[in-house]
């Protein structure tokens, strides 16, 4: 174990986590020159093309130096704030973490987050500065910008290019003599137990748990259990990422792997939990929680006969994601579908798009949403996981919704429309700190429904991509919010149902009707947009019906023909308004959910 060091690279999105970890590969030898490709630990195409990282993947190193052969267990964890649950239990399994910060682009949102949690869990912090041959590079002040952020001499930060490989064995001597190897729990070694910080499913051998071993060893045909689900199942094989998949015999303390488990339901696995010993007596290890959903949001098929392919998908999508969770619904005018819940809008973002790929789904996807606690005036109290199913104004009492604590960076002279932003927001403002350079970081208190209305989008905007946002949702707070309908033909959509600040009905009834009357086909009738809340039409908007001259045909004869012909045409009109249907066109519902469309 005294050879062994466990660590995990915490850096923003884009700051050249995956890169630096390809040039790892390469200086340790475990992958040959001429197999190497670009983030090489991304394998989901999603990632490659997005140049992010959604799913955690470890890996193992074997490094010499001073004549001793080392151990490196890399794990690979995503930067997006969605998945902070995931990266806290990846956290977990290590003993150090290096601090990677772009030199182009300094100490951003997200890293404060991150950092924090690896410090609240003891681990030894190695700071490094990335992309240094970029000649955007701000070497010196983005180092003073990590001490002054550790607390630490400016000699202490390595400098590191992902690119060219400089400064990758002085950040692997670094690891190797400043983070500790490896400790056990347990005072007597006879049973085992491994932390659970990630899993993927087979079709052949089931669910395979990635796992950090604590105490003891595992080894093939080992009598396990979960600890959380009480799940019992025998160890078919063990192994290490090297980074493909490889089978061992032994998997000793301190080591990370895989076990498969030969489960082929979902549910049974989840981030976070103990895997021990069948009959051992040792308790699980502290820190499991189960994920929960942020974001909820409705998928129906497109056609009704994708409903069981639909379902398949999404129950195969589980057995490798445990914080995705799904129930059926109907709405009258979708048809059948299922209301999902998510970590955060990119989780979503990525379920929905895996669906449409791996899967070749087409889907309905309905505006996003959060769970509301709402008092009746009748004195019932309900948890509302769909706009549809919000009371009417009248009903209400009380409503409480989810908070969000936000932290803001951003260069100062963008600080002013950054805050008149937060103020549209609903946001209030706690405290500012100035950093090196003047970048300033903004702390700030919002409803978690206005951080889904485009705020990442319009941070990017105002301040021309330079800021960064990270979030953390927070306790519930009584809400001033309202439901907003849209009727078309003096007919409910229920996907274009969503809950809005009562303060912003009006404007946000205008740009629904507005939205929805600029894509809407017109129909053979003339058709009224309407939008709904507080108990009154707010905003209305109506479309023309089609023309058609029916009198083309006819040539010469007295003029009363045309019109005995017209008139019988605005009876067939008038008749099919009454009892006309619009049929909403599937482009339309995706155009309607799609911010700034």
């Amino acid at each position: 174990m005294n050879n062994i060091r466990n660590f995990s690279i915490i850096a923003h999105i884009d700051h050249g986590k995956s890169t630096l970890a390809d040039r790892m590969l390469e200086v340790t030898a475990t992958i040959e020159k001429r197999k190497m490709r670009d983030q090489v630990l991304d394998s989901m195409e999603l990632e490659r093309e997005r140049g992010i990282t959604i799913k955690m993947q470890p890996v193992r190193m074997k490094y010499a130096l001073a004549g001793t052969e080392y151990l490196l267990h890399l794990i690979d964890t995503p930067g997006h704030i969605d998945f902070s649950y995931e990266v806290s239990r990846a956290l977990t399994a290590v003993e150090g973490a290096v601090l990677l910060v772009d030199s182009t682009q300094g100490v951003q949102a997200q890293t404060f987050t991150t950092l924090r949690m690896a410090q609240d869990l003891g681990l030894t912090i190695i700071p490094a500065i990335s992309k240094i041959d970029s000649p955007l590079a701000r070497v010196a002040e983005v180092r003073t910008e990590v001490a002054m952020l550790l607390g630490i001499e400016e000699a202490e930060i390595i400098s590191v290019s992902g690119r060219t490989g400089e400064g990758v064995e002085a950040l692997l001597s670094e690891i190797i003599s400043r983070i500790p190897p490896p400790k056990t729990l347990l005072p007597v070694q006879d049973e085992f137990r491994g932390l659970v910080f990630d899993f993927q499913y087979s079709d052949h051998r089931g669910v395979i748990v990635y796992t950090r071993v604590f105490d003891s060893s595992v080894t093939k045909g080992d009598q396990l259990v979960f600890g959380a689900t009480k799940e019992t199942f025998t160890a078919i094989e063990v192994g290490t990422f090297e980074p493909a998949p490889v089978a061992i015999e032994r998997l000793g303390p301190g080591e990370i792997g895989y076990i498969v488990t030969g489960i082929k339901q979902p549910g049974v696995a989840s981030v976070g939990d103990t895997v021990k010993t069948r009959l051992g007596r040792s308790p699980v290890l502290e820190g499991f929680s189960l994920p929960r959903p942020v974001v909820w949001a409705s998928f129906y098929p497109e056609s009704q006969d994708d409903l069981v392919p639909l379902r398949q998908a999404l129950t195969r999508l589980r057995l490798s994601d445990s914080s995705l969770s799904f129930e059926e619904e109907a709405s009258g005018t979708l048809g059948r579908g299922f209301r999902c819940g998510f970590l955060g809008m990119l989780h979503l973002e990525i379920i929905s798009e895996r669906l449409r790929r791996e899967f070749n789904l087409e889907l309905v996807v309905t505006t996003p949403t959060i769970t509301y606690h709402v008092e009746l005036k009748n004195g019932e109290k309900k948890i509302i996981y769909s706009p549809a199913l919000f009371p009417d104004h009248g009903d209400i009492v009380k409503v409480w919704e989810p908070l969000v604590s936000i932290e803001l960076m951003t260069p100062p002279e963008y600080l002013g429309a950054l805050m008149a932003l937060l103020f549209d927001h609903e946001a209030e403002v706690s405290a500012t700190e100035t950093f090196s350079e003047g970048r300033v970081l903004i702390k700030a208190i919002m409803p978690l429904r206005e951080l889904m209305r485009g705020f990442f989008d319009k941070v990017k905007t105002v301040s021309s991509g330079y800021a960064s946002v990270s979030y953390e949702v927070g306790e519930l707070r009584e809400a001033d919010v309202t439901r907003l309908d849209i009727l078309v033909a003096d007919e409910l959509v229920p996907a274009f149902t969503r809950v809005v600040s009562a303060r912003r009905a009006y404007e946000e009834a205008e740009i629904a009707v507005e939205k929805l009357y600029t894509v809407l086909p017109r129909q053979m009738f003339t058709t009224k947009i309407q939008g709904y809340a507080l108990g009154r039409i707010l905003a209305s908007r109506t479309l023309s019906a089609m023309k058609k001259d029916v009198t083309q045909h006819m040539y010469g004869g007295d003029i009363t023909r045309k019109m005995k012909l017209r008139e019988k045409q605005k009876k067939g009109k008038k008749k099919m308004l009454e009892r006309g249907r619009v049929n909403i066109p599937h482009e339309v519902f995706l155009k309607m959910v799609k911010n700034g469309e």
